[in-house]
């Protein structure tokens, strides 16, 4: 069963945005309770608990393509895991919940720029159109159906925050194109080990100059949860998605993020369901499924690229590695 949803790239990136709208839920729920620095660092090393007992015999298999490409996977971790979720998290203590998923929206917009600047990846006409399409679907469930509440949005610090950390992740998700022949649980492992490491400075800078750490059931509740389901399950299925439909592919999924956040809302916090939600959702799936349908075929490197030859020796080492084991 868990190999068949490994292969089913559009159920993988659908429970991703639902997974991370859950994270921004939860995020915005413990704002001031939980430091961003604290909550990351203990999101991350949880999550590598989680994960090792699972991806250690990989990571070892995979060790040598580590050295190989360290400064990739370096580079995806600071960017993907250190810098991206701590000014999530910061911006989170300043910036509401509407804003947030505004902002979160410029997801696809932003990994299409990116895979066009790093990987000279253009979006087809279908593409652009879904992408536009599922925006005017997030637009009309964040605005309640009225376009005034838009002009009427005030920005703060932490819609600058969140801005740059979008910026962030648009680059990390189109430099997760050019990940080598990792399996998918080293791969993680590695990703999750380095960025905790990384985000280990931050996380004691902050501990020193902060109050005493409470773990009531509120703050436990949420670091379990962002531990388990918006970073081992989303960044495994992420990355996954990644590897077989390509970053351009995916971007429109991240419109999901406000259906999901909005639909929580009226599940957990009593929000009333409208009209506007039935009909901003219909225009983001909508939008994804034409952006899913005009796509590209696949995101795989072209043959005979650079990438491609890269990845095409990677797999060879792995193989050949575990027929010698």
């Amino acid at each position: 069963m868990f190999r068949r949803l490994f292969d089913a790239p559009y159920l993988l990136l659908t429970l991703v945005s639902l997974f991370w709208a859950g994270n921004i839920v939860m995020g915005r729920h413990v704002a001031g309770h939980v430091p961003p620095a604290s909550l990351g660092w203990m999101r991350w090393a949880l999550a590598v608990l989680i994960l090792l007992p699972f991806a250690w015999r990989d990571m070892r298999a995979d060790w040598p393509l580590m050295r190989r490409h360290w400064k990739l996977v370096g580079l995806l971790s600071l960017a993907g895991i250190t810098v991206f979720n701590t000014m999530q998290y910061h911006a989170l203590e300043f910036t509401p919940a509407l804003n947030a998923l505004l902002i979160q929206s410029t997801g696809p917009l932003l990994i299409a720029f990116w895979s066009l600047i790093l990987n000279g990846e253009r979006l087809s006409i279908g593409q652009a159109c879904g992408i536009g399409l599922s925006l005017l679907g997030v637009l009309t469930i964040i605005c309640r159906g009225d376009p005034a509440v838009l002009v009427n949005i005030e920005f703060n610090e932490g819609d600058l925050w969140l801005i740059a950390a979008m910026i962030v992740y648009g680059a990390y998700s189109s430099l997760l194109a050019r990940r080598p022949a990792f399996s998918q649980l080293g791969f993680l492992g590695f990703l999750l080990t380095v960025g905790v490491v990384l985000l280990t400075p931050l996380f004691v800078a902050e501990r020193l100059v902060s109050p005493p750490l409470v773990f009531d059931a509120k703050a436990l509740t949420a670091i379990v949860y962002v531990a388990l389901f918006p970073s081992v399950l989303a960044y495994l299925f992420f990355n996954r998605g990644i590897q077989l439909v390509g970053p351009n592919r995916a971007a429109p999924f991240f419109h999901l993020m406000p259906v999901f956040g909005s639909a929580l809302a009226i599940v957990f916090l009593g929000e009333r369901p409208h009209l506007y939600h039935a009909a901003g959702y219909a225009l983001v799936l909508a939008g994804v499924v034409i952006a899913t349908l005009w796509a590209p075929k696949t995101g795989r490197p072209r043959a005979g690229s650079a990438s491609a030859e890269l990845e095409a020796g990677d797999a060879e080492e792995r193989l050949q590695r575990r027929r010698a084991e």
